[in-house]
């Protein structure tokens, strides 16, 4: 299987969409607090000093990552498009949240704990493994991408197809 087809392919369930659009809508929303403004949040300005307060320095170039990992990554979820690259770079960047920005605080929300960033930890590592599953532009790409792969028989070309 070449590194585009492991990229792409997913399993053949819906499970995965019931994870990937609420998680997908999270991320583009936190993204968006954090690039933008939106929705209550402090912008790169505000953000970078936050981040710079934690010793992630550059603090607006920092926050400018995370948001922008966290706002596309969000997307690619929803849409379900190189699921698993999008999955484990918001994966890494909810480690880094927990660790630095809500470590000390124990694992309760409720006192500034990392009980949130680790469940969205948990659901970006669950579709690092299982890809977007069905409903799913990967899923279209891998279709695309079996259809197309060629092999011969008796020196006759024909298409492999994969059931889904």
């Amino acid at each position: 299987m070449s590194i585009v087809n492991r990229i792409f392919a997913s399993t053949a369930s819906w499970s995965p969409l019931a994870l990937r659009v609420p998680l997908g809508i999270i991320f583009i929303a936190h993204g968006a607090q954090k690039l933008f403004g939106s929705f209550g949040g402090y912008g790169l300005s505000g953000t970078g000093q936050y981040f710079a307060s934690l010793g992630l320095e550059p603090g607006v170039t920092m926050a400018a990552l995370a948001g922008g990992v966290e706002f596309f990554g969000g997307l690619a979820l929803v849409f379900g498009v190189l699921t698993r690259p999008a999955s484990l770079a918001l994966a890494f960047t909810m480690l880094v949240a927990a660790v630095t920005a809500h470590g000390a605080n124990g694992l309760f929300l409720d006192n500034g704990g990392y009980e949130y960033a680790l469940a969205l930890l948990g659901g970006s590592v669950s579709l690092l493994i299982t890809g977007a599953g069905r409903g799913s532009v990967d899923e279209l790409i891998t279709r695309k991408l079996a259809y197309s792969e060629v092999e011969t028989v008796d020196s006759k070309p024909y298409r492999v197809s994969v059931q889904h």
